[in-house]
């Protein structure tokens, strides 16, 4: 054997009890487990004690925003100090493959927020199946920090096809969309993402989003959407999630599955219910949450669509044209606009995250509201100013959060984590460094919303299911050694809304394909992660 673990508790993934034994890794495998008692105590070139810690599968991390991360930082002990072992990329319709040169140019400016513009980086890629190869040769051919999966995004396909424009597809451009997704899929994608609250991905209507979900259903693939609202109308934006999958034969993972803003507060148990109604009429239904309430994106998601229609150098247009950033703030402040889904925008939840420009480091940490009152000025001036300022590259949180529902919506059946996190900016969202150690130490040692091995099980095994990977997401002979070693009594997330890069406490080793990315609680220079491509359903 190559290693042995000696005397952990194993929190299998299952979600049935944990039980001591020593577990031997061979080869990235887990070759051997030894229970107490067996009788049987294997040897190996390399003995870890691991008395008082828990062994669990590695952390899946459903929803992040590493698509450029992963490529610029070797060390990414943002994700590898939580224990995640796997990250799913190309999220909220909006990423880098595919793309042509107008696309990508249009793309790198539009999440610049999220992942930075890129100047950093060769995007010497094109296609998403070039895109894994560069994450498996990136570094000198080393690899990556963490294992990653991708998405095809549904709104950087409409973008490459038919352009920034609101309108409906022609049959060539939807053959067009079709031809990409399937291209994707066969390249080793799991499954196509969307943003339907982000422009251009929300211009496809119904009829075209489910054409691409047969595509994607073709391949055993899953459709993952940021739906059109989250706030007024959310359940019927569920409803319609649910209903266009099933007609499209394809499976559903809700991304960020959250009820927010004041019309949602105590509305978990409908999400709830109709989710529990189309499970049980035989929907293939998923969903990840965060365990924290603010939400986190750009200013510039606020806007209502008809202000993005064109792309970056519409919107900055419109923006500094006084009668058309009249209009657009009465959208947003009276009306609702679909970007702040359908609620008119309280601008003291809306708290400056980050920014591109270093020199508007003065705006990070303070919400709008408060911002503009230091200034004597209204919220939408000191907003509007910001937009224009900073290229659209501002980052927020959204406090509008209800505790209540992050509870409810976690406890369920069906649900796995996925941090969201945004590793820009100069005060990201806590998620981004914490959310996995959040789930073990505050809401199930602290508040027992989840056993520990109910935790355990909705971030490993049931991600991993989604993802219809066969040999990860539990600890089980013949399974890869991605594993996750904590102390359940100590383990707790580091990173806090003051301090939000903060690395978590209680995760001394991490193993990525038996090799350690972790090893008594510091980053090793270990690069063990590659491209995690989709596999194809046996039978």
């Amino acid at each position: 054997m190559d290693l042995v673990i000696r005397g952990a508790q194993v929190v299998d993934g299952s979600g049935a009890a944990s039980y001591r034994a020593d577990v031997a890794v061979t080869d990235g495998r887990i070759t051997t487990i030894s229970p107490e008692g067996s009788g049987e105590r294997p040897g190996a070139a390399q003995v870890l004690d691991a008395d008082g810690l828990a062994l669990s599968p590695g952390f899946i991390d459903m929803h992040a925003h590493s698509d450029l991360a992963l490529l610029r930082d070797p060390d990414h002990s943002a994700k590898a100090a939580q224990g995640v072992t796997l990250e799913v990329l190309g999220q909220d319709g909006l990423s880098y493959a595919p793309v042509d040169e107008p696309t990508l140019a249009a793309v790198r400016t539009a999440i610049t927020g999220w992942n930075g513009d890129g100047s950093d980086i060769d995007f010497d890629w094109r296609t998403v199946g070039e895109y894994l190869d560069r994450l498996d040769r990136n570094f000198g051919g080393q690899g990556i920090a963490v294992n990653a999966a991708y998405l095809i995004p549904q709104g950087t396909v409409r973008m490459h096809a038919v352009g920034w424009d609101d309108r409906p597809a022609t049959p060539e451009q939807l053959d067009h969309m079709r031809r990409l997704v399937a291209e994707g899929m066969e390249q080793g994608a799991v499954g196509m993402s969307s943003g339907l609250t982000y422009t251009p991905g929300m211009y496809a209507d119904d009829a075209e989003l489910t054409e691409l979900c047969r595509v994607v259903a073709r391949y055993d693939g899953y459709y993952c959407p940021h739906h059109r609202s989250y706030g007024a109308g959310a359940l019927a934006a569920y409803e319609e999630m649910v209903d266009l999958t099933r007609t499209a034969g394809c499976a559903l993972h809700l991304a960020h599955a959250t009820m927010n803003f004041g019309v949602n507060k105590g509305k978990a148990p409908d999400l709830v219910a109709l989710l529990d109604k189309a499970l049980d009429d035989g929907a293939d239904i998923s969903l990840d949450t965060y365990p924290y309430t603010p939400g986190c994106t750009t200013l510039v998601a606020m806007l209502p669509s008809w202000a993005s229609e064109g792309g970056p150098d519409a919107i900055m247009a419109r923006l500094q044209d006084d009668g058309t950033a009249e209009k657009i703030r009465h959208h947003m402040e009276v009306i609702g606009a679909d970007g702040c889904h359908g609620v008119p925008i309280e601008w003291d939840s809306i708290e400056i995250s980050g920014v591109s420009d270093p020199g508007l480091a003065g705006c990070v940490g303070k919400t709008v509201a408060a911002s503009a009152l230091a200034r004597g000025e209204s919220p939408w001036t000191t907003a509007r100013r910001l937009l224009i300022n900073d290229r659209l590259g501002s980052t927020i949180l959204q406090h509008v959060g209800h505790e209540e529902n992050v509870r409810e919506i976690m406890r369920h059946r069906v649900h796995t984590g996925g941090s969201d996190g945004i590793l820009q900016g100069y005060k990201p969202h806590p998620r981004a460094y914490g959310t996995f150690p959040h789930y073990l130490g505050h809401y199930a040692r602290e508040l027992g919303v989840l056993s520990l091995e109910e935790t355990v099980a909705h971030l490993t095994s049931r991600a991993a299911a989604r993802l219809r990977l066969p040999d990860r997401g539990l600890v089980r002979e013949g399974y890869r050694a991605d594993l996750v070693l904590f102390d359940p009594e100590t383990v707790a997330a580091g990173s806090t809304f003051e301090a939000p890069r903060t690395l978590p406490t209680g995760i001394p080793y991490v193993l990525i394909d038996g090799k350690f990315v972790m090893a008594d609680g510091r980053r090793t220079d270990v690069l063990a992660g590659r491209a995690v491509r989709r596999t194809p359903r046996q039978g």
